[in-house]
């Protein structure tokens, strides 16, 4: 058999072990061993399976080790722990798997920290961390995966903060934070990721505020900021991302307002502020965001009027202001909205009156006003949408 090249062991449920002649493959190239749920260990001779490129392992959850002789394989590419859940820790010899671009510890409950040698993974180009529960921080060593594209910390719930070295990861794309709910703030290097297009922050629940250095992110596309509950404001320069196409804002409920540079934005497409309870008004600037195609206001309860400078927005197509209770008439400018498809304003219950100057949204397919409670009338303007399919009033308690 000293020419196989690969062994399927996939849902062996009952095998507690591997022959230690395994080693003697000398041309095996993938060993897939996933759901091998009574596996505990793998025999020392593994490391002698020279060109070994893929190792899966995924849903072994009796694993509790790896052998110190993995570092041996210097072919191994992609290394799959997924959900092995009695794994506490990496052999320190990982480091020596210089071939490595993929390595998945997604779930590994148990694991608690990773090995300084993790910083000698020199191919290492994607890194799984989500749901390793019991991490608390990462390596100093991390700063030196100079091939580094992709960094998945989502659901580390223990992590409570990320290393200054992590600013040298110059080739990183996507930083995952999700769920990180012990992460209180980010380190100032973050500015130094001249790659990053992705930074998940959503539900970091105990992040209080931004470094004022993220405003270096030239490459950033997309910051998702949703459910960030302690976070009152955001630094004036991120008026500087002048590569952030979408910005999500949804259920920041401290968040009280936005910073006048958000206007500077001039990539910006999309705007999530829904269920920021807490904001008041928006920046007058907010008019000058000309590639700005979404903005989502629902259930901002305490939003009492919508800027002029509204009616700049010329690439608009969608406005959601569904639940803003507190709003009590539309701009008249809101009429200058030339690309405006869809105007939800459901359950905007003070909401007495509709500007005249909605009969020129030439474009507009579609209106809800359900629940509009205080809305009286109707201006004859609105006979002037030719292009309108669908109009809601369901519980509006209009005059005849």
């Amino acid at each position: 058999m000293s020419a196989l090249r690969n062994l399927d062991l996939n849902n062996c449920s009952s095998l507690r072990e591997l022959p230690t002649s395994i080693g003697q493959l000398t041309a095996f190239q993938n060993l897939d061993s996933k759901y091998c749920s009574s596996l505990q260990e793998l025999p020392t001779s593994i490391g002698q399976l020279s060109a070994l490129q893929n190792l899966d392992l995924k849903y072994c959850l009796s694993l509790q080790k790896l052998p110190k002789s993995i570092g041996q394989l210097n072919a191994l590419q992609n290394l799959d722990l997924n959900s092995c859940s009695s794994l506490r820790e990496l052999p320190t010899s990982i480091g020596q798997l210089s071939a490595l671009q993929n390595l998945d510890l997604n779930n590994c409950s148990s694991l608690q920290e990773l090995p300084t040698s993790i910083g000698q993974l020199s191919a290492l180009q994607n890194l799984d961390l989500k749901n390793c529960s019991s991490l608390q921080k990462l390596p100093t060593s991390i700063g030196q995966l100079s091939a580094f594209q992709n960094l998945d910390l989502k659901y580390c719930s223990s992590l409570q903060e990320l290393p200054t070295s992590i600013g040298q990861l110059n080739a990183l794309q996507n930083l995952d934070l999700n769920s990180c709910l012990s992460l209180q703030e980010l380190p100032t290097s973050i500015g130094q990721l001249s790659a990053l297009q992705n930074l998940d922050l959503n539900n970091c629940s105990s992040l209080r505020k931004l470094p004022t250095s993220i405003g270096q992110l030239s490459a950033l596309q997309k910051l998702n900021l949703k459910y960030c509950s302690s976070l009152q404001e955001l630094p004036t320069c991120i008026g500087q991302l002048g590569a952030l196409q979408n910005l999500y804002l949804n259920n920041c409920s401290s968040l009280r307002e936005l910073p006048t540079s958000i206007g500077q934005l001039s990539a910006l497409q999309k705007l999530d502020l829904k269920y920021c309870s807490s904001l008041q008004e928006l920046p007058i600037s907010i008019g000058q965001l000309n590639a700005l195609q979404n903005l989502n206001l629902n259930r901002c309860s305490s939003l009492r009027e919508l800027p002029t400078s509204i009616g700049q927005l010329s690439a608009l197509q969608n406005l959601h202001l569904w639940g803003c209770s507190k709003l009590q008439e539309l701009p008249t400018s809101i009429g200058q909205l030339n690309a405006l498809q869809n105007l939800d304003l459901n359950n905007c219950s003070n909401l007495r009156e509709l500007p005249t100057s909605i009969g020129q949204l030439s474009a507009i397919q579609n209106i809800h006003l359900w629940g509009c409670s205080s809305l009286q009338e109707l201006p004859t303007s609105i006979g002037q949408l030719n292009a309108l399919q669908n109009f809601y009033l369901k519980y509006c308690f209009l005059q005849q």
